[in-house]
């Protein structure tokens, strides 16, 4: 399977927010990363249904969102409602994961786990087989424009193996730092969509920033 690429809108100019889907229409891009934050699980406030619904009627693309934020279990329809393709959950932030899974599923979603640097990949093996996507971070969660974590590369090969030992299907998303510079090693180390934020909507041209990040060749070998 071909890579995805799915730029991240906590990035975008949010006065502006109908400009950047726009963009993103006439983009490679595959899907539109939804960072959602409550300032509780993690030190920063985004957006949530009522700006996700606005913007759900200006792109037909998937929808990917990603909450950051305590007790996700209790919004999941409140996202569906607003538009969300995949609703991905934060492991360490989700005591009954497996019963909010179900709930994800049962609405009509993808559903997706997130993981901190610090957790270790193994903790997801149970509910693996049940799940699309993990998205794991490759900065502390809570702000854009971190620096990527080195150590995730090592992270995504064992998670990677974690996958086929337990024949899941799940895609491995990287969430952190992604450029042009360093997406070539996280492909090649095993993962299957990339979150962008910084590198696209703080580029000079976005557009040619999802290309060349949605046409890197895993098999091309880089000096």
């Amino acid at each position: 399977m071909k890579h995805l690429v799915a730029p991240s809108i906590l990035s975008a100019n949010f006065a502006y927010l109908g400009d950047a889907i726009k963009m993103m229409n006439e983009s490679e891009a595959d899907w539109i990363h939804v960072d959602v934050m409550d300032g509780r699980y993690v030190p920063n406030i985004t957006i949530g249904p009522p700006v996700i619904s606005s913007i759900r009627p200006l792109t037909k693309k998937i929808f990917d969102v990603h909450l950051m934020i305590v007790e996700p279990e209790k919004f999941i329809d409140e996202f569906q409602k607003a538009g969300a393709d995949i609703l991905s959950i934060h492991l360490e932030a989700s005591p009954h994961l497996h019963r909010s899974i179900q709930a994800i599923k049962e609405s009509g979603m993808k559903a997706g786990v997130a993981i901190n640097p610090h957790t270790n990949v193994n903790q997801l093996e149970d509910i693996l087989p049940e799940i699309d996507v993990v998205c794991m971070m490759s900065v502390n969660p809570g702000w854009g424009g971190q620096k990527f974590i080195p150590g995730t590369l090592n992270r995504i090969r064992k998670l990677k193996a974690l996958i086929k030992s337990t024949n899941s299907k799940a895609l491995i998303e990287v969430d952190g730092g992604v450029s042009v510079d360093n997406a070539h090693s996280i492909l090649k180390a095993g993962a299957d969509v990339l979150v962008a934020g910084n590198s696209v909507f703080k580029s000079k041209n976005p557009l040619q920033t999802i290309s060349s990040l949605k046409h890197l060749d895993v098999n091309t070998i880089y000096a």
